[in-house]
């Protein structure tokens, strides 16, 4: 089966117009997907360095592109209305042409909603309020009119067995979380066993995967246990985005695929 290769341009530390020719270079060098996140402030580097806003940000990266995939990796539920989420959503995907994933998990940087004056809470209740919301999110996007354009995929963030696989399990397309071959190997064997208590094809939901290292060391390994998408996370700084480990990334699948 092909490999698919994602990149998320991290919005943080550059100048908007350098991130947004980020997007574009990655699309002209034939990625797949391009990503943004969303947060309120950079994740690593300077704490109150340049940063970008997810909705806005993923509205111009819509925009500046023709053909890759779109989305966040991923948007927080706590940030906003779940249906006001889907209807943003949904326009988004006009703007693209219907290339839209919409990507959504629990939440977990505590600056944010501190800063913000979101109720941080604990995880559990932070995963209970994406249970809540995740039936809410898809009765407004069957509302909406007009719909989509596209598919616009579901995609849920995180692995956390005994609640997000289960939710991944009961509403996701894709899904997306970070580790080696032998992490993915473990988690997905997990989000099966969800599957299989509700009667649920596992295969039906698209493994979208990452590495908290160099994700070229994994690649191979994950290609072969089923991964379909492999991601490959771009930092921003004073002299803009380095794509030279994306293209390395692209050239493997290439030569993944061509085998």
């Amino acid at each position: 089966m092909p490999i698919r290769v994602g990149v998320q341009i991290q919005p943080q530390h550059s100048t908007f117009a350098e991130m947004q020719q980020a997007w574009r270079d990655a699309e002209e060098l034939g990625v797949d997907s391009i990503y943004t996140w969303d947060h309120f402030y950079p994740l690593y580097g300077e704490p109150d360095g340049k940063h970008y806003e997810g909705v806005s940000s993923l509205t111009a990266l819509a925009a500046s592109t023709k053909r890759a995939r779109v989305g966040a990796l991923v948007f927080c539920n706590s940030y906003r209305n779940p249906q006001l989420l889907a209807n943003v959503h949904t326009t988004i995907d006009h703007v693209s042409g219907g290339r839209v994933i919409f990507g959504i998990g629990a939440g977990w940087f505590e600056r944010d909603y501190d800063e913000y004056g979101y109720e941080f809470g604990t995880a559990p209740e932070r995963l209970r309020a994406l249970g809540r919301d995740l039936p809410l999110i898809k009765e407004r996007l069957a509302k909406l009119n007009p719909p989509a354009m596209g598919p616009m995929p579901i995609l849920i963030g995180g692995a956390g067995e005994k609640v997000t696989l289960r939710l991944v399990a009961q509403y996701a397309d894709m899904w997306h979380a970070f580790g080696d071959t032998e992490t993915y190997l473990a988690k997905s064997a997990i989000l099966a066993e969800h599957c299989a208590k509700i009667g649920k094809d596992p295969n039906e939901i698209e493994r979208v995967w990452g590495s908290l290292s160099d994700i070229d060391k994994h690649a191979d390994g994950l290609a072969a246990a089923g991964v379909s998408e492999v991601t490959i996370g771009i930092g921003g700084g004073p002299d803009g985005y380095d794509l030279g480990p994306l293209r390395e990334l692209l050239q493997w699948r290439d030569r993944h695929n061509a085998a």
